[in-house]
């Protein structure tokens, strides 16, 4: 099974997360790694309500080999209260044989979000995506001050992760400092997993 790539796995209502999961493949791909992209279905109040096996539009949904198999994992998510989304959070839930198995210890992890308004939980809902993967023992790997624009965004940029605004109609698109720390982020996924990967060798 080819474990040379790094899973971009998020859920997007509105297109916000999905065009930054977009930056942050590019990231990947310029670290030479290849980026694989994959979603989450939408979770239904009915129960009888079942989704589609591949969605209509965008990413196919994510297997449980496809987070298995990987050598490093971005997480992204809108922001719902301040936390992750129900759908990305059913997901995880659903992953204990990984966890009981140890899949994904010691692999590089990152996380990304949008939000509508600038102050609508961008932080702790990075850190709600963050405890799960603590728990599969995976390494978190933050955006470090060595991007200079974390210091002079007016959009999005924390050191948890990417993260960006929106607006209240998602209709904001990704400002140049987003565009660029979704990049960064992937990039750096990308090399630490090839690391890690080149010591095992």
């Amino acid at each position: 099974m080819n474990n040379t790539y790094i899973l971009i796995l998020y859920y997007s209502t509105h297109g916000a997360t999905e065009k930054m999961a977009q930056q942050l493949a590019r990231g990947v791909e310029l670290s030479g790694m290849e980026a694989r992209l994959r979603t989450v279905p939408k979770i239904s109040a009915e129960i009888e309500a079942v989704a589609p096996s591949v969605p209509d539009t965008g990413a196919v949904y994510c297997s449980n080999d496809d987070l298995k198999d990987c050598s490093g994992l971005l997480l992204g998510s809108p922001t719902r209260f301040g936390n992750m989304a129900a759908p990305l959070k059913y997901f995880l839930d659903s992953t204990s044989s990984q966890w009981l198995n140890g899949d994904l210890i010691d692999k590089p992890a990152a996380v990304f979000t949008s939000t509508g308004s600038l102050h609508g939980g961008q932080e702790s809902t990075l850190l709600s995506m963050m405890l799960p993967l603590l728990h599969h023992g995976m390494i978190i790997t933050g955006l470090p001050y060595s991007e200079p624009s974390l210091m002079t965004t007016k959009t999005g940029g924390t050191p948890y992760g990417a993260s960006h605004l929106a607006g209240s109609k998602s209709n904001n698109a990704l400002s140049d400092d987003e565009i660029q720390h979704c990049q960064a982020l992937g990039k750096r996924v990308a090399t630490i997993a090839k690391n890690m990967l080149a010591a095992k060798k």
